[in-house]
């Protein structure tokens, strides 16, 4: 692993800043015209790259710090769209090289791939990225665009920044002067929204179809495309979702928030908002990442723009005219694991249990603790395989079953690829450097998986994209072998299973994915 300090030179040296073009002097088939301006790419392979493009009307600084996004307004400059924005305010981590890149608040930007030339409305993709809502970023090199497209034409990806951290999810309605910030919890969400707004606005300026987008994320981002379905109005701006190794259970209670914020508080010296915002953003930032224990700085069921309960929110057919796929990976924790090493792993694997079995009753602690008695191998394996079904997998089976109650349908995954960095097995965001077609970006997989397998799930994803099931005919299908994906029941619960060298359907009860009746209780309480 390469060093912060060679990191941010690594990043620094992608930084430029877009410029209003005056003199008219642009290549025309680079360009998009846009209710914010019209804004001119640039090509590379067959692709046409739009880099770092607003997305509200003002960037939430200054004054606007914990405030609401705000809508663009009519434009009709011209704008070099050759760079990404900075990234949200973040403690930078070499784990997620995008961290390292120039960052502020004036964050909230878009990034939008097409492929040169073709007629028609192609599907539209809306990435938004992992990062446990505290750091990642859009400029990830294994989440760059360009590879994607060049290989999926018939689609245009856009990723979105969207605000992190204490500065994008912050309770501060019960402090003293907090009534003029009833949104600041969920803002990160809310920037997210105002994103697709922007897409379903504009994408038609770009060959999209604004009525058949896909939104999809993992982790965080997972979490994230699991919840902006029940948040008013959201519908109109996206028809499926695929969610990747995150679920309803991101996200924390109001009362969970409040004792964050306070944690937070205390350690920036402020009991106001007024005192918060004489504070740099990075001092905020860097202190929540310290003094924030878990629940971190996640959304939150306020009642309002999100649910008191989502599960029971998806259970009643708040989703039910929307096709969800959504998955995890075998060893989503060894990701934990391989990133800090078994000594530092186990003490703060040790105490997510103590505070999961904490909230149990005594015959499901009993039962959770009979279940971790089983496991086989050392203490961390058994630390991380506990972690991987309460926050991963019972969550992921809950949503699956909660979105078919509530009349909806859905598709469910089993990601058992494995790295060949020590430790790492078949951790989380194992898949993503495959996903966006950068097999050269191995910090996670350590190696580079079969082509055919890789293209063979990219068309997977893609197909979902384009018509909501992701089943590959023949024809499509990169070894030219059909690949049927039955959609999850109640009765079968068939699930798709991708290993290697063999993606099958399966029944979840004939395989060790999860241990489901001792361990279903643990999707019933969200993460702390």
């Amino acid at each position: 692993m390469i060093g912060l300090d060679e990191a941010q030179k690594q990043m620094e040296a992608l930084y430029g800043e877009n410029r209003k073009i005056t003199d008219g002097d642009y290549d025309e088939s680079c360009a998009a015209k846009c209710v914010n301006g019209t804004f001119v790419g640039k090509k590379a392979d067959g692709v046409i790259a739009f880099k770092g493009i607003p997305f509200v009307g003002k960037q939430p600084s200054g004054d606007l710090r914990w405030k609401a996004p705000v809508d663009v307004v009519p434009d009709d400059g011209v704008y070099e769209a050759y760079y990404f924005g900075k990234v949200p305010c973040q403690v930078a981590n070499v784990g997620q090289i995008g961290s390292c890149y120039p960052q502020g608040e004036d964050c909230l930007h878009l990034n939008v791939w097409k492929a040169d030339g073709g007629d028609g409305k192609r599907p539209v993709m809306v990435w938004i990225h992992g990062g446990a809502y505290e750091l990642g970023s859009t400029v990830e090199p294994r989440e760059e665009g360009t590879a994607f497209v060049a290989e999926n034409p018939d689609v245009i990806l856009v990723s979105v920044e969207y605000r992190l951290n204490a500065l994008g999810f912050l309770h501060l309605s019960h402090l003293p002067d907090g009534a003029d910030y009833p949104d600041a919890q969920n803002l990160g969400l809310m920037d997210q929204m105002a994103a697709l707004k922007w897409v379903h606005e504009n994408i038609e300026a770009f060959g999209g179809d604004p009525g058949n987008v896909t939104i999809f994320g993992q982790s965080a981002g997972g979490g994230s495309v699991s919840l902006l379905p029940l948040a008013k109005g959201s519908h109109e701006y996206f028809q499926k979702v695929i969610a990747q190794s995150g679920s309803p259970a991101f996200c924390r209670s109001t009362e969970q928030a409040i004792e964050c914020t306070d944690k937070i508080m205390e350690g920036l010296g402020c009991t106001t908002v007024a005192d918060l915002m004489k504070i740099d953003a990075d001092k905020i930032v860097a202190v929540a990442s310290t003094a924030a224990a878990m629940p971190l700085t996640t959304p939150e069921r306020d009642g309002e723009f999100l649910p008191k309960e989502p599960f029971d929110a998806y259970e009643s057919g708040a989703a039910k005219d929307l096709v969800i796929m959504q998955g995890c990976t075998k060893d989503e924790c060894a990701y934990f694991v391989g990133g800090v090493g078994p000594e530092l792993f186990t003490p703060w694997a040790e105490g997510g249990k103590a505070e999961k079995l904490a909230q149990l009753t005594d015959e499901e602690r009993a039962l959770a603790e009979s279940w971790c008695a089983e496991r086989q191998g050392e203490d961390y394996e058994v630390l991380s395989s506990f972690l991987d079904q309460y926050w991963f997998n019972a969550p992921l089976i809950r949503a699956a079953e909660s979105q078919v109650k509530g009349g909806g349908k859905t598709y469910v995954y089993y990601f058992r690829v494995e790295s060949s960095v020590p430790l790492m097995k078949s951790g989380h965001a194992i898949e993503l450097s495959e996903l966006f077609n950068h097999p050269e970006e191995t910090f996670v997989t350590g190696r580079q998986f079969d082509a055919t397998f890789s293209k063979t799930m990219r068309k997977m994803w893609v197909q979902f994209a384009k018509c909501g099931d992701p089943s590959l005919p023949a024809d499509v299908s990169p070894d030219g072998t059909a690949k049927e994906w039955p959609l999850y029941d109640l009765t079968d619960k068939r699930v798709m299973v991708f290993d290697e060298f063999d993606i099958r359907a399966e029944k979840e009860s004939s395989m060790n994915i999860v241990d489901w009746d001792r361990t279903y209780f643990l999707a019933k309480y969200y993460v702390r």
